[in-house]
Parts: C-alpha cells; sequence; structure tokens
C-alpha cells in the first residue's frame, strides 16, 4: 500500500483528505499539533474518527519543533507528503504574528529539511489564494505576478512558496504548491464564514458583512477540493529540459520540478448571495449588520482552474446551494440545532 504523511490531518481540509486516502487503500499517518485556534474537540472528533480506521496512525506535536519532522520522516519513508499544517486566517494575523512566523515559515522549513534529507516522490504544499493580494486581473492565474500581499498570513504563504521552489532547486524534490480558495463544507472551521453566519442566523444573532457587502468569493466545497488535491498526487513536477519545454500557461518553474496549480471552483459568489443561500437552507432571514472593509481583505476572488484541469481531468463544480445545504445539515446534527 502507498503511504502518505498528512500534516493537519485534524483539520477541515486534512481530515476530508485522509479519509479519501484511506478510502483509496492509502497507509496514512496524520500530523497534528491540535492547537487552539478553534474549538480543539472539533479537531479530537475528527482524528477519533479517522483513528477507527486500521491503516491510519495520529502523531501529535508541533511543526516547530526541533527535529520531529525530520525523524517522522526518516522512520515513515512516505510515497507522498501533503503538507497542511498551518497557522491559518486573515485577521487572525493581525493580532498574533508570531504564531505565523512559528508554523507557517519554520515549521514549513523543517519539513523541507525532512525531505532533504529523506526524499519523497512527490511533496505537496497548502498555499491560498490570499497569496495573489492586490492583483485585480481576474480570473487569478498561477503564472499572475502575486507580489503584493495584503494580509500577514498571505505573506507568509508566499514566503513558503519561494522557501519549497528553492528547496526543490537544489534538492530535486518534486513539489506542487496548491492554492486553495475559500473551502467550505462539514466539518468546518469556526472562523469561517459559513460557519460564524448559520450559527448566528440559527440563534437570532446578527452577521457581520463587510465591505457593506460588496464582495464576492470563489467558494469551494471541500470534496471538489479533496478530489482535485487526490488527483494531483499522481501529477509530480519534472524539471524541464529548457524553458521553451514549458507548455503555454504552465506554472511549471523553468529551474526545477516544482509548480503551482489552483484550487477552486471558479465561479465566484457575491457575499450577499451567498448569505441568501444560507437564508434559504435555514427558513431564516439574517439580521446584517454592514461594516468596512477589514484590514488585510480582499473584495474578490476567482480562480483560473485552467492547469488542474489540465493536470488530472478534474473541475470543482459544486453548486453553492447544495453545498450550502449539506453543510447546514452537518451543522444541525452536530449541534442539534
Amino acid at each position: 500500500m502507498p503511504i502518505a504523511l498528512v500534516t493537519g490531518s485534524a483539520g477541515f481540509i486534512g481530515y476530508h483528505l485522509c479519509q479519501r486516502l484511506l478510502a483509496e487503500g492509502w497507509t496514512v499517518t496524520g500530523f497534528d499539533a491540535m492547537t487552539d485556534y478553534y474549538d480543539v474537540t472539533l479537531k479530537q472528533r475528527r482524528h477519533a474518527m479517522l483513528s477507527q480506521h486500521p491503516a491510519f496512525t495520529p502523531h501529535i506535536d508541533r511543526l516547530e519543533s526541533d527535529g520531529v519532522l525530520e525523524a517522522l520522516v526518516a522512520k515513515l519513508r512516505p510515497d507522498v507528503i501533503v503538507h497542511l499544517a498551518a497557522q491559518a486566517g486573515v485577521r487572525y494575523s493581525i493580532d498574533a504574528p508570531r504564531s505565523y512566523v512559528d508554523a507557517n515559515l519554520i515549521g514549513t522549513f523543517n519539513l523541507l529539511e525532512a525531505t532533504r534529507n529523506s526524499p519523497v516522490q512527490h511533496l505537496l504544499i497548502a498555499s491560498t489564494s490570499s497569496v495573489y493580494g492586490a492583483n485585480t486581473h481576474m480570473p487569478y492565474a498561477e503564472t499572475d505576478k502575486a507580489d503584493l500581499q495584503m494580509s500577514f498570513y498571505a505573506a507568509t504563504k508566499k514566503a513558503t512558496e519561494a522557501m519549497a521552489h528553492s528547496y526543490a532547486h537544489l534538492y530535486a524534490q518534486p513539489t506542487t504548491m496548491f492554492r486553495f480558495f475559500t473551502v467550505y463544507g462539514p466539518w468546518g472551521r469556526p472562523d469561517m464564514a459559513l460557519f460564524k453566519f448559520t450559527k448566528a442566523i440559527l440563534s437570532g444573532e446578527p452577521i457581520e458583512v463587510f465591505n457593506h457587502g460588496n464582495m464576492s468569493r470563489d467558494f469551494t466545497y471541500i470534496d471538489d477540493l479533496t478530489e482535485g488535491l487526490f488527483n494531483l498526487l499522481g501529477a509530480a513536477p519534472a524539471r524541464p529540459e529548457t524553458a521553451e519545454d514549458i507548455p503555454a500557461n504552465d506554472s511549471l518553474s523553468p529551474v526545477a520540478p516544482f509548480r503551482i496549480v489552483n484550487i477552486g471552483n471558479s465561479s465566484p459568489v457575491r457575499l450577499l448571495d451567498f448569505i441568501a443561500a444560507i437564508e434559504s437552507v435555514t427558513g431564516r432571514e439574517a439580521v446584517k449588520v454592514f461594516k468596512d472593509m477589514q484590514p488585510g481583505d480582499v473584495p474578490a476572488t476567482w480562480a483560473d482552474t485552467t492547469l488542474l484541469r489540465k493536470l488530472t481531468g478534474h473541475q470543482p463544480e459544486t453548486a453553492i446551494a447544495d453545498g450550502v445545504a449539506r453543510f447546514v445539515s452537518w451543522y444541525r446534527e452536530y449541534y442539534r440545532v
């Protein structure tokens, strides 16, 4: 059986990816720190369900702990590593930037060092649509210049892309960076809009609508994301012989086995339409409090998924009404609302 190491396995995306890998016959070690950025009970429940599968092994530790990842990778000798663990959140990075340095920069450095000493067939590292920052040309393509990050969170993610590219070049480690676009669905994070809006609407509490609702997001349903990510496992990049060998609109590096890939729905939804979908499913009208744009945020995101389709044949396509309905159903059952 192929072996995978998944960091952030108790997280929203990590949990769903581990489920998919286990269902496909992989042996999976899940690495997570169980930090208290949000309700740890939710993370423990996810890991508990994964642990019911005999091919899953949990490993609880911190990315930034010296030597931990290096020893684990040397022991496991995984075929692939999917690095999802990170300190997430645009707004929290304003209040607690040090945690982003520790988890995102030092933690990723430790993983890169681990693969330098124990190479894998394919290293996949999570980035974010937030790295596109102040770009206004849409849809966002992987070949677009992305140097104007609007939050420290996005800046640390852009830094990990640069770090990973240097290691791919120096040590010929095939590496894919994948940029997520606002992922949502069952078992989601409590700090995300869908979770917060659903909780407030069902409780009759007001919701904060930033930029007075003039925002849109390329909402990506979790199953679509997991499908795209799973299909990318077998699409490890190879160093091109010459720059001329790189196909048009491919983000493959000219000097390293390294590529950046968007995973999004490629169908942006207006924030007020997103809220309307929640209202429709819950049967309740939201009490909206309109506010100015928050620092570090961007008004819109939109993924160009041409490269994802080319590499995997997959195009995320879950309609927002369907995805929201599945989340609200899970939320009601989990919290007995």
